[in-house]
């Protein structure tokens, strides 16, 4: 069969139209992000697949590849709610990004006293969930009990502490105006906000979007990908298109 120009031409193209779409879909829609670490055990564990609708936010130059400055500020802004689990970029680089919990609006003041948390002053209510569980901090499998959260909108969530009840306290961190305040739920093994020189207060216009839920999980422990044959030992079906609370 012989093939003429037009052929070539036309298969150009059709990746080309296939890019501009992937990139849009990327950009404005919904993007995948994979969990590298613990630091938001037990909500989300190594080897999470997950997708971020870009759209809950509104849109800043974050929400395109590689962050070209062809916004200025943000547009179309909603403002995310406390409770969320949010995609940002680190304030520090402008190009990590970061997953966890949004825990302090702008003006809020939190606190830890004693290892619990205060919002404005008022406690946060944990309660803790009877027989201990296996979490990770890093490489290191830790048998801890978990607590369920209940901020004062209603959203409930699950956190660890890597001891029974910590003795942790903190200064007084006040947000400010346009900033937000992050914590990963695995509370004593989590770099967020309260590391002001490294993430600290984040910008709305570095939130990049909300985490809806996942689509694919891996213990690559088990099995990495090329290893098909332990493929059913290593893929988590039963966290396979669970939402994020």
């Amino acid at each position: 069969m012989k093939l003429n120009k037009n052929f070539f031409s036309e298969n150009i193209k059709t990746l080309l139209y296939a890019l501009v779409i992937a990139v849009v879909i990327r950009s404005l829609f919904v993007q995948p992000f994979y969990i590298p670490s613990s630091s938001m055990e037990p909500t989300l564990i190594v080897g999470d697949r997950l997708f971020v609708t870009k759209y809950s936010y509104g849109y800043s130059k974050h929400s395109f590849p590689f962050s070209p400055p062809i916004l200025n500020k943000r547009i179309m802004f909603n403002s995310p709610k406390r409770g969320d689990v949010v995609v940002f970029k680190t304030p520090v680089d402008n190009r990590t990004d970061y997953i966890k919990r949004l825990i302090g609006l702008p003006g809020d003041k939190i606190q830890f006293i004693d290892g619990n948390l205060y919002l404005n002053n008022s406690e946060i209510f944990k309660s803790k969930i009877p027989n201990k569980s296996k979490i990770y901090c890093g490489d290191k499998s830790i048998d801890v009990f978990r607590f369920e959260e209940n901020l004062s909108n209603g959203k409930k969530f699950q956190t660890v502490y890597l001891k029974d009840y910590t003795f942790q306290n903190s200064d007084i961190f006040t947000v400010p105006e346009n900033h937000y305040f992050f914590l990963g739920d695995n509370r004593d093994c989590s770099k967020d906000s309260r590391f002001l020189t490294s993430v600290g207060y984040v910008h709305k216009d570095n939130l990049v979007g909300k985490a809806q839920f996942i689509f694919f999980s891996s213990d690559k422990k088990i099995g990495r990908l090329f290893e098909f044959w332990k493929w059913h030992k290593s893929i988590r079906f039963n966290r396979t298109f669970n939402k994020i609370y």
